[in-house]
């Protein structure tokens, strides 16, 4: 199975502005991105997804491999469609959807959505990966994606509110979602060509448009979470983990 990650990256940030090549322990975080990405066993090409000059050169310079796309795409999904495009990827091939800020992604859990893939093929077009929440900051906080699921690990729901919601008690697992995700080709071209969606539009979560329209988005639990950077303060907070790592 030919397996393509792809790291989308854009410059312009309304928070951050030039995120990407933040420097973390003294490397744009885009490398730290690729390098721990390009640990995952399993994956037959790596490339970074952007329409930025600068993050490209930035990301030649440590041998990375970059694909241009057009700086007037709408949204990441269309950015990923433009990019696979430009690969020539075969409709039952398999793309890998990596923020591109999550310098702290660990290889297993890349390793663990191609799995999904290859013990259930056929099954699904489209996965992504869940961890359970373990700081209580995080239960609240619209930041962090909620998320919950059948007894089939089938996506019943995504949300920026705590889901589910316990009536009677609050001890019970909640599940934050990872911003990663496998599909095949196909189903990507098929996704890009979906009207926006009303739950997508309210919540402001691209992956509801698949939910909204019928198609299942498989979910597998990883141990291990991969906190996103949204701030300079996050940063401070990825070289502080990565000096005990």
């Amino acid at each position: 199975m030919n397996v393509t990650l792809l790291i989308p990256a854009r410059y312009g940030s309304s928070r951050f502005p030039g995120k990407p090549l933040a420097p973390i322990n003294g490397k744009p975080m885009i490398q730290h991105v690729y390098e721990r990405a390009a640990l995952a066993k399993g994956l037959t090409s790596i490339y970074v997804a952007t329409d930025d000059e600068r993050i490209k050169a930035a990301v030649e310079s440590f041998g990375g491999k970059v694909v241009m796309t057009d700086e007037n795409a709408a949204s990441g999904t269309d950015r990923i469609e433009d990019a696979i495009t430009q690969l020539g990827l075969k409709d039952d091939d398999l793309v890998i959807n990596l923020q591109g800020d999550q310098p702290l992604i660990d290889p297993i859990t890349i390793e663990q959505l191609i799995s999904l893939f290859e013990r259930h093929p056929g099954e699904f077009a489209m996965a992504t990966l869940g961890v359970q929440i373990t700081e209580e900051s995080e239960l609240n906080d619209p930041k962090h994606v909620k998320m919950v699921f059948d007894n089939d690990y089938n996506a019943l729901y995504f949300s920026r509110a705590r889901i589910p919601y316990g009536r009677d008690t609050n001890d019970y697992p909640v599940y934050k979602h990872l911003g990663i995700y496998g599909y095949t080709r196909a189903f990507i071209s098929t996704f890009a060509k979906l009207p926006l969606g009303r739950l997508e539009n309210l919540e402001k979560l691209e992956q509801l448009r698949a939910l909204e329209y019928g198609y299942k988005i498989k979910v597998a639990i990883s141990a291990f979470d991969s906190p996103e950077v949204d701030t300079p303060e996050d940063i401070r907070i990825c070289e502080a983990r990565l000096a005990v790592d």
